[in-house]
């Protein structure tokens, strides 16, 4: 990661524009052009310095419903289990954690019916208990690592 890498990295933690040409126009302020910004982020998502770029949805705001999931999964089949669980396309953020409940993730859906849903047939898939945990109040934490 170079120096144009850390700005870019800094730069699109603040924001990414909705505009006909987002590229062009972050790539203007950082004194790029458009195919280089592109390419940089391409390459810093292939060798993993950011794992995801993308828009962020809030699911409840566009009429659907979101959760925090946990399972309790043996060790020797994490791996499998994660396959299962990651199939779903409503899925997301699926990481490991040192804790009982080792594998923590998002379900998000369309409809607030679909959450139970989806969580039942996970349970169902893996055989394995879902513990559920709705959020009761959200914060927002401004949160800026730079790079």
């Amino acid at each position: 990661m170079d120096v144009i890498d850390k700005k870019i990295i800094n730069y699109l933690q603040g924001g990414f524009p909705i505009c006909e040409s987002p590229y062009q126009v972050v790539a203007n302020q950082l004194e790029l052009t458009e195919a280089e910004l592109i390419k940089r982020i391409e390459n810093l998502l292939e060798v993993g310095i950011l794992s995801r770029f993308g828009p962020l949805y809030h699911a409840e705001q566009m009429g659907g419903a979101l959760t925090l999931a946990a399972v309790k999964v043996p060790e020797q089949q994490f791996d499998h289990i994660a396959e299962i669980i990651n199939a779903f396309p409503e899925v997301a953020h699926n990481y490991e954690r040192n804790h009982e409940l080792n594998m923590w993730f998002v379900v998000a859906t369309d409809l607030p019916g679909r959450l139970t849903e989806v969580i039942d047939e996970i349970q169902q898939k893996t055989g394995l208990k879902v513990y559920n945990m709705p959020k009761i109040n959200e914060y927002f934490v401004g949160l800026k690592l730079e790079a």
